[in-house]
């Protein structure tokens, strides 16, 4: 099981990005997918996550500027970031909870990284 990341990108303050991120391999079912970020000199934060279409939670620094959603028939998860800040830079980590097939437990996935740069 892999979790792919891309969007990541340099942007002036004010503006806009989208993340996407999406799981493949063989397995059986997605619990939830997350989007985290590590920003420097601090230790990685959950920025959004998704349960299910409409079960949606935020962090309190990104509230009203970053929309999650997720596409369940394609296994995908995507951050829309707006009113970006320079605060916001840092690298933004894809994360899910998915059971593997052939196995009862869920296992937790990280996607690779990707980097987010708000310019002033």
């Amino acid at each position: 099981v892999q979790l792919q990341a891309s969007g990541g990108g340099t942007v002036q303050v004010g503006g806009s990005l989208r993340l996407s991120c999406a799981a493949s391999g063989t397995f059986s079912a997605i619990k939830l997918m997350a989007w985290y970020r590590q920003l420097p000199m601090r230790q990685r934060e959950l920025v959004a996550s998704v349960r299910n279409i409409s079960d949606t939670r935020y962090s309190n620094d990104v509230k009203g500027r970053f929309t999650v959603s997720r596409d369940i028939a394609r296994d995908s998860i995507y951050l829309q970031m707006a009113n970006l800040k320079p605060e916001d830079t840092g690298v933004y980590y894809c994360n899910a909870h998915i059971r593997p097939v052939d196995d009862h437990l869920w296992r937790n996935y990280w996607g690779q990284g990707t980097q987010v740069t708000v310019s002033s």
